[in-house]
């Protein structure tokens, strides 16, 4: 192997030296330097090392080591493809094809591979590799929170199918603030992230001109725009809370409250304020009061909060008929608030919230809830991910998932004011 292609991408000074010490013949010298052993070195270039070992020779001594792991954690220093390739007795493209696209060798030759990683602990140098191909082999993904188990889920749908195609995930989280958002992308696309995966949401004049001058994929996830920006894969939170105040509407209720967080400009929770808009529109399409929304602190949201609100709301409103909860946390936190005041849920107040949660599914009562497949999500994000890293023309813009109205047991009718047929 020609030296120059070994130390490519390195500086020149380095070339010089490898090319002064492969002139003398110092292979072991030439062998520091690439951070192997002589033999090895010899082994890719043919020559002899400077102990008379051919390479032929030196690969079948290697093979029969009974401990090629410890020889290196003795030497000091962590083991390279290179061990890995003599460990194996295959070539070192052989080892890289292996581990980037390892259906393209054969099953006996990715065994003997895997069985020298492991028994060397090899671990790539991926900042090598991004070097060499320009490549980082990472997707982006930002999430508004860490303390909801639905970005969570999105997360492992997203892993999942990226990893098929050998991408890892790289996860920063924003608590709703603007400006660690702008951070966020601005680290990752230092780091070359190959896509971006972003919560929907309006943009900053700042982070809208970064995304503007980027050429990577960049989908926007868990909710969709009127005008989108990006490619969009998610629901309408706009028709996730027009549905839900048609669902208390269609029960009976004239009295609706609604608990929803606090936050204005960038720094808020958009999702959750689109959600809230939509079901005060079809409060006032039905000619309902739309003044009993009790705010509750800064996202994200939590039990804490929900059960603060519904006591507020409660003594603002002691005859409220129903209660929606932007976030299912709200909602279980109003639900233990009722129960310390003696409200019964649902014979005195009918109460639902949004996500589908699980610990809206194991409470008791169990909370009625506008259900999102955030799996789902991550995975047809993922599927986009790679068409467009792939070149697939024609991909949709906007994927539309949409949302279910899963009824349980915090919600009835209102049997008195429900109109009976004639």
């Amino acid at each position: 192997m020609n030296v120059s292609l070994i130390v490519r991408g390195h500086m020149a000074g380095l070339t010089i030296c490898l090319a002064s010490a492969a002139g003398r013949g110092d292979y072991k010298r030439v062998a520091s330097m690439l951070g192997c052993d002589a033999g090895a070195w010899a082994g890719m270039t043919g020559r002899r090392t400077t102990g008379g070992e051919t390479a032929a020779s030196g690969a079948a001594r290697r093979a029969t080591e009974p401990d090629a792991a410890s020889a290196v954690a003795r030497a000091g220093a962590r083991p390279t493809i290179i061990d890995v390739s003599a460990r194996a007795g295959v070539s070192r493209m052989t080892v890289s094809r292996a581990l980037r696209a390892p259906h393209l060798v054969r099953p006996d030759t990715r065994e003997a591979i895997a069985r020298a990683i492991d028994e060397l602990g090899y671990v790539p140098d991926r900042a090598a590799e991004a070097l060499s191909t320009r490549r980082s082999g990472f997707v982006g993904l930002v999430v508004p929170t860490l303390t909801n188990t639905n970005f969570a889920d999105a997360a492992r749908g997203l892993t999942d199918i990226i990893r098929r195609q050998g991408y890892e995930l790289l996860i920063g989280y924003t608590d709703y603030d603007e400006n660690a958002m702008l951070t966020h992308v601005r680290d990752m696309l230092g780091r070359r992230a190959e896509a971006l995966v972003l919560p929907a949401g309006p943009r900053g004049a700042a982070l809208r001109t970064l995304l503007a001058g980027e050429t990577i994929p960049i989908v926007q996830m868990a909710g969709l725009a009127p005008s989108p920006v990006n490619y969009m894969v998610g629901y309408s939170n706009h028709e996730a809370g027009r549905l839900a105040a048609r669902y208390l509407i269609g029960l009976g209720h004239t009295r609706i409250g609604v608990l929803a967080a606090e936050g204005d400009g960038l720094s808020c929770d958009h999702r959750g304020g689109r959600r809230l808009e939509g079901f005060l529109e079809a409060l006032r399409e039905a000619g309902l009061r739309e003044d009993l929304v009790q705010r509750m602190g800064k996202p994200p949201v939590s039990f804490t909060q929900g059960a603060q609100a519904m006591g507020a709301l409660l003594e603002r409103a002691p005859d409220l008929h129903a209660v929606f909860a932007v976030s299912d946390l709200v909602g279980v936190g109003a639900l233990m608030e009722c129960r310390r005041r003696g409200v019964r849920v649902p014979e005195d107040v009918s109460l639902m919230g949004f996500g589908g949660f699980e610990i809206g599914r194991e409470v008791v009562p169990a909370l009625t809830t506008v259900a999102v497949d955030y799996r789902a999500i991550g995975e047809r994000t993922g599927r986009m991910v790679l068409d467009l890293l792939a070149g697939v023309r024609d991909v949709p813009p906007v994927v539309d998932l949409g949302v279910t109205l899963t009824e349980r047991e915090t919600t009835a009718f209102r049997p008195a004011l429900v109109p009976v047929p004639a």
